[in-house]
């Protein structure tokens, strides 16, 4: 079995760390200020009191979960660990310096998975001195929840590297897709960009609201593609109407060139249509916690799948 290490003790890496130690694996973070290392600790416990307030979890299940935690801003803790998730800014030069650090305490042949969300695997395989053992594994908030990883080659990527990183992810329980080489927001931000861009140029239009557009991806389109998937959908229905559709709705579609200056400018200053600095909703009264429930409750049902330690 993989000795399991994370390099960083923000949000991400404190989700990840939940995700190792909630399926029976010892972890050890690797963070850089004691500080940062007390958030990371206060975040694993406040995810495992949700899921124990869920009946996801027991008392007893956090207990042994965190007995199995390694908190530490040493990285010569890392000895022997065979698999690092990179989890730290997104900086190449830090990266860099990460990378050095694991490749001088790690295991002789530890595989650096990189959390990144932006950066091409081809640039972080330049920064390492073993490139074969590098892929991007590429999680998304809240990451202990959130089953989906987008695992990215690069060129010099190993099979081998490839099967030992899947074969991980899947014993924690990951619904795993691969990209063979990197694209600017791999997959899924892909498509969120496309549809996030369509949506501010819908509320710039004087179209709609903000609030109908989230009830429209909700009711609609989140229900439908969340159940059988966006291709499998069209491919069951057959392609003549959305060719019809297609003919009259690519035309009106947002231009790129046009909206790449204007509304990437209104979101940054506040000017799409809302009160300057407060996004499309007046967050000065939301419930923070409800927002946190909010956001995992269509994952709580996946951690029933978890191999929970005590």
């Amino acid at each position: 079995m993989e000795k399991i290490a994370v390099y960083g003790a923000g949000t991400i890496g404190a989700c990840q760390a939940t995700l190792v130690i909630g399926n029976g694996l010892p972890c050890v973070v690797v963070g850089h200020s004691e500080k940062g290392l007390e958030r990371c600790e206060a975040a694993i416990l406040q995810n495992w009191d949700d899921l124990i307030r869920e009946g996801l979890a027991s008392p007893e299940n956090k207990d042994a979960a965190m007995s199995l935690l390694t908190i530490t801003n040493d990285p010569a803790r890392l000895a022997d660990c065979g698999f690092v998730f990179e989890a730290i800014t997104e900086s190449e030069e830090q990266k860099r310096q990460v990378f050095q650090m694991v490749e001088r305490y790690a295991a002789a042949d530890v595989i650096i998975a990189s959390c990144t969300s932006s950066i091409d695997a081809e640039k972080l395989a330049a920064l390492t001195n073993n490139p074969e053992a590098l892929l991007i594994a590429h999680p998304f908030q809240p990451v202990h929840m959130l089953p989906l990883v987008e695992v990215v080659r690069h060129s010099k990527t190993s099979d081998r590297t490839l099967q030992r990183t899947v074969k991980l992810l899947e014993l924690l329980r990951r619904k795993v897709i691969i990209l063979n080489r990197s694209v600017p927001g791999f997959l899924v931000n892909r498509f969120a960009q496309a549809l996030f861009r369509e949506a501010i140029y819908l509320i710039e239009e004087g179209v709609t609201t903000a609030f109908d557009i989230d009830t429209a991806v909700k009711y609609a389109m989140g229900m439908r593609y969340g159940s059988i998937g966006l291709l499998e959908y069209y491919d069951a229905v057959g392609f003549e109407l959305e060719k019809t559709i297609a003919e009259n709705v690519y035309p009106d579609l947002c231009d790129v060139k046009a909206v790449q200056k204007t509304t990437l400018e209104g979101i940054s200053e506040g000017k799409t249509g809302q009160r300057s600095g407060q996004g499309f909703y007046d967050w000065t009264n939301k419930d923070g916690a409800d927002f946190r429930y909010r956001r995992q409750s269509p994952y709580f049902e996946s951690v029933r799948e978890w191999s929970m330690p005590g």
